[in-house]
């Protein structure tokens, strides 16, 4: 059986594959699995993972910026 989040498998991404989980906001966590929302994927901790597959925790969703209205009467 592979263990593909541990040890040599994560060295070579960056720390090691620890940073802030986006759904938890929890710090010094692995975020080694890919989760994909609207278009967009997203690296999440273990127990988010599980939380999203069961239905308990969704992905944050990034709004695109969209431009500014203007108002054209102003003049």
């Amino acid at each position: 059986m592979s263990k593909n989040h541990r040890g040599k498998g994560i060295r070579d991404q960056f720390a090691h594959g620890r940073g802030e989980c986006p759904v938890c906001k929890r710090n010094s966590v692995k975020i080694l699995y890919e989760q994909e929302a609207e278009g967009q994927k997203f690296k999440i901790c273990k127990v988010c993972k599980a939380a999203v597959k069961n239905g308990k925790k969704s992905l944050p969703v990034v709004k695109s910026a969209e431009a500014p209205k203007t108002d054209a009467t102003a003049g």
